[in-house]
Order: C-alpha cells, then structure tokens, then sequence
C-alpha cells in the first residue's frame, strides 16, 4: 500500500492538472502564454513538485509546451492540426460503431439514460451558445458514449482528441460573435440511433458532426484566425 503522503501528493498533482485544463478550456489561459512552475505554485499555494508534474502531464497530453530555460506555454494548436484531429477521431469511432448491432444491448437500460441526459444538456447549451456549459457537457457525452463500445485505450485516446479540438476551438469561438452557429447540437440524435440499434444512424449523425466541424474549420481558413500572433485577439 503507498503511502499517504504519495496519495496526496498524486491526488494534488491531479487536481492541478485537472484545474489549469479547466482554465485553457475556459479560455483564460491563452495559446501561447507562458508561465512557470513557480507562477503556478505561488496561485494554488502549493509547493512545486506536484505544479511541475502536472505540467508535465498536460504536455504529454499535447496542450502545454514545454521550454527547459522558460517555463510552460499553452499550445496553439493550428486550423491543420484541428482538421486532423477530426479525421483522426472520425476513422477511430467509424470502426468502433461498426460494431455497434454487436453491442447494442449492452448499452441499453440505465446506463444510457445518463448518456441521454448529457446528451440533452449539451444540445441545449448549445443551442443557447453557453460554450462554457457545453464543453463540460459534451466531453462527458463523448467519454461515456465510446466507453460503451470502446476499450479504456481507445476511449482515453478519444478523450484526448476532444480535449485538444475544444483546446483549439474555444479561443476562436470566443472571438465570433455568431459562435453559437458553429457549435454541433445533435447529440440527441445520435443517442436516439445508439438505442434504437440503428447503425446507419449512428453513423449518419456521427457524419454530420464530422462534417460540421470541417467546415467550421473550412470557415477558419476563409475568415483568417481570430489572434494574432501575440495570442491576443483581433
């Protein structure tokens, strides 16, 4: 059995990680900003072994940068590497709901009422534009969803793809003023096909999203990025 001191400390160094990812989320932590071990120690009031390893947990994860003489910096991730997280994460859930009529009755029951009731708060952020809302909502909905045909590997990987598109998405979004146009509101859908068992359902729902966040991506690449160079927005 580890000892105490090593649970906290692992528990800490979690909670640390688990905060300053809400904060890139939320988009006040920018692409490009820089900081320190120390910086991040002094906010949460703790000392800098369990700030320096949950920076270097967010940086195996793709959403920190790490320099040896200057700190930490939030990653920028670019249009390309959002458009290749979406094809990436749509070949992986392809294959998996493939195998959907063979899983069809291990998601239905109690399990996928939670499912649903993400997937209704989700759809209603974002209709309604509450970015903040959604991103909480829509991670949970994708994590539990590719949990029911996914290995903990293949979900895990998933969930990072998400994090990291989210990661891209919410500094341009935050800059739109139509926003709230871009943001995908059929979860509802796709819950309605996984428990009618419809794997052509599925999939066309799963293809609208695909497609959505393409061209919103398309529309990036038209329109410019919403910051600058500097990180600051235009």
């Amino acid at each position: 059995m580890p000892a105490s001191g090593a649970v906290t400390r692992s528990t800490l160094r979690q909670q640390i990680a688990d905060a300053l990812r809400d904060e890139v989320l939320a988009g006040r932590l920018q692409p490009g900003q820089e900081f320190t071990v120390k910086q991040i120690a002094e906010q949460y009031g703790v000392s800098a072994t369990p700030v320096r390893e949950a920076l270097v947990d967010l940086a195996a994860q793709g959403l920190l940068d790490s320099d040896q003489h200057k700190g930490f910096r939030v990653h920028r991730f670019s249009v390309d590497d959002y458009r290749g997280m979406v094809e990436a994460r749509a070949l992986i859930v392809d294959g998996l709901f493939q195998r959907l009529a063979d899983h069809v009755k291990a998601v239905q029951g109690a399990p996928l009422v939670s499912v649903r009731r993400r997937a209704e708060e989700a759809a209603r952020a974002a209709r309604a534009g509450d970015l903040d809302v959604l991103i909480g909502y829509d991670l949970r909905f994708w994590r539990e969803l590719s949990g029911f045909v996914a290995n903990r590997y293949v979900a895990e990987f998933l969930h990072r793809l998400r994090v990291q598109a989210w990661v891209f998405a919410v500094p341009h979004l935050r800059a739109d003023d139509r926003a709230a146009t871009w943001l995908w509101c059929g979860h509802e859908d796709l819950v309605d096909a996984v428990t009618a068992g419809d794997p052509a359902a599925v999939t066309k729902a799963i293809d609208a999203h695909n497609a959505h966040a393409l061209a919103w991506a398309d529309h990036l690449e038209r329109t410019g990025p919403a910051h600058r160079p500097d990180g600051r927005q235009r």
